[in-house]
């Protein structure tokens, strides 16, 4: 068996902490309480969710849409952040179309930790920017997974393409 060793995995491990106190420990509570956007890669904020750079990401310009609000589930979110998350993710297309000119995006949301959900007390949304070709035998063959970007280069072009 062949190891590949990625030592950067080790800092999204330490964001899982006990199960007390999540919302103190949460990883999306600390980016919006935050305000350095460019060290934590949030690429634009709103008034009832914020946009981030995804820093394990399945694709280049794999975004995440959070809304402020600590809930673990769908339901837990008003009208007016549904609304909100809607159209941020229909600005984000816009910007990655610009940017990195995919031929199509996967949207939406893991709920619950059965479901994939990494961080499963704060809901949030994925976007990913899709083209032809981009899945290949790596995964299958070799269970690794190649990101052709940069997130930092990617991150500098979405800020430059939002401020058009």
């Amino acid at each position: 068996m062949k190891r590949l060793f990625s030592p950067w995995r080790s800092q999204y491990i330490a964001t899982f902490k006990d199960e007390k106190n999540k919302k103190e420990q949460c990883l999306f509570c600390r980016l919006a309480r935050e305000q350095d956007d460019s060290a934590n890669l949030v690429v634009v904020r709103k008034e009832h969710c914020f946009v981030v750079m995804n820093r394990y990401p399945y694709n280049s310009g794999h975004l995440m849409i959070v809304p402020y609000t600590h809930a673990p589930n769908f339901e837990d979110l008003s009208r007016e952040e549904y609304a909100d998350i809607m159209a941020t993710t229909s600005e984000m297309i816009s910007a990655l179309g610009t940017v990195s000119h995919p031929q199509g995006f996967n949207f939406g949301a893991n709920l619950g930790r059965v479901a994939g959900a990494g961080i499963d007390q704060h809901v949030h949304f994925h976007l990913v920017p899709r083209w032809n070709g981009d899945t290949n035998f790596m995964p299958t063959i070799g269970e690794v997974k190649l990101v052709s970007e940069d997130t930092r280069a990617t991150f500098r072009q979405l800020k430059k393409a939002l401020k058009k």
